[in-house]
């Protein structure tokens, strides 16, 4: 399949980090769906892990089903992103990542993000500087072990009694008689700052890959566009071919952008050459999409094993199933939070599941279901949420019809 350093992945398919949604409980609900290989937690500012805010720790929250998980870190100092990735070691994660690839200006501004790929020098620097931390920061193998996923384990039920128990103390005692492990270091890049760079054939990803690998990083993913493109315009996968072939088989290159359905990461590995796909946006509205695609990926034979004979890929989650969904999310969110945590969430999510709630009238039209989403907007006391779910249930909140583009907007 994918390893990544000494992590060997189940499945090709890596969670994206995706800013503002890649939470404990989203993470959770794509894992019971399946086919998620690892994890990544939302972007994490080491001095906020460091001080101990509320907002850092929750986005850093982990537990036992949640493995393999990575905590991707964006910063420019060095010393803090290698405090920041010690703290990661001493909190669960099973891979430390650090982002140069976020677009968004309150990280390129204080030269975090993508802003370290104008400066490769820097960038590459600031990579050796953790990967040298990580080296002192060995862990037991028993618990190198449980970070690499246990999937006999069942995950947390969610109940209001029942808060997810904190992950075990990871660092063994010095006396301890079995080897040590390390926590792995990769990198999330762009292409490169300008898209004039990229089209001209300067992009500097190709090199940084190369550099970043001679300094121990383990894997860099390539979001195929430039930061100018930001979410913008359509993946380049000649971008990421150029950085597969750039790196010779140093270190897997992982692919990411665009991939919706299970035949955008056929697409993407084929054109590219790329060991492994990490899916973003195309999660939020369909976590069963890793379920989806490790099942068309064995079928045409990009990820083994290949399909038993018989064996089919999997059907679409009926409208129950996805209404199950959208409540376990709920739930999960309200005890690994608050209620008020919760509502906020739901209220913000909910026109990413209910794209996939639509049934399809005939004759180019879908059904509206303008009438659940603003109630799921308005809702202000968690009690009602599930009330809120159940009336849909029943065939109500729904009403007229809309055009597809116009749904999935």
């Amino acid at each position: 399949m994918l390893s990544i350093g000494p992590v060997q992945l189940a499945t090709p398919l890596l969670l994206a980090p995706i800013a503002g949604y890649c939470d404990l409980a989203f993470r959770t609900i794509c894992r019971e769906w399946g086919g998620v290989g690892l994890a990544c937690t939302d972007l994490l500012s080491p001095q906020g892990l460091l001080r101990g805010t509320a907002t850092s720790l929750d986005l850093a929250k982990t537990n036992d089903f949640d493995k393999p998980v990575g905590m991707q870190l964006y910063g420019s100092d060095p010393d803090i992103m290698a405090e920041g990735a010690r703290w990661a070691v001493e909190h669960g994660a099973t891979v430390v990542d650090i982002n140069m690839g976020c677009p968004v200006d309150k990280v390129t501004k204080k030269d975090g993000g993508s802003a370290l790929l104008t400066n490769i020098e820097r960038a590459v620097a600031l990579a050796a500087r953790v990967a040298k931390e990580l080296e002192k920061c060995p862990i037991s193998e028993e618990e190198w072990h449980r970070r690499q996923g246990n999937r006999t384990s069942s995950p947390p039920v969610p109940t209001p009694q029942s808060p997810v128990p904190p992950p075990s103390s990871p660092v063994p005692s010095p006396q301890s008689p079995v080897p040590a492990r390390f926590v792995p270091l990769t990198c999330k890049i762009r292409l490169c700052w300008h898209t004039s760079d990229y089209e001209s054939g300067a992009a500097c990803s190709p090199h940084l890959a190369r550099m970043l690998a001679d300094v121990g990083v383990v894997a860099v993913t390539v979001h195929g566009r430039t930061t100018e493109m930001k979410f913008g315009g359509v993946v380049q996968l000649p971008g990421i071919a150029r950085v597969v072939d750039a790196v010779n088989g140093a270190i897997p290159i992982i692919g990411n952008g665009d991939v919706r359905e299970p035949i955008d990461a056929e697409r993407m590995m084929r054109a590219t050459g790329c060991s492994g796909v990490m899916i973003g946006r195309g999660a939020l509205s369909t976590p069963w999409i890793f379920r989806d695609t490790l099942a068309h990926l064995r079928k045409v034979g990009l990820a083994g094993p290949p399909l038993a004979p018989g064996e089919e890929l999997p059907p679409e989650p009926t409208e129950t199933e996805k209404l199950d969904t959208l409540r376990r999310f709920f739930d999960l969110m309200r005890t690994q939070r608050d209620d008020r945590y919760a509502i906020y969430q739901i209220n913000r999510r909910v026109s990413w599941f209910a794209k996939r709630l639509q049934r399809d009238l005939g004759n180019g039209k879908l059904e509206s279901i303008k009438p659940f989403k603003e109630a799921m907007r308005n809702v202000k006391d968690a009690n009602l949420v599930h009330e809120i779910i159940d009336r849909f249930a029943a065939g109500e909140l729904r009403g007229g019809h809309e055009e597809p583009a116009e749904s999935l907007a």
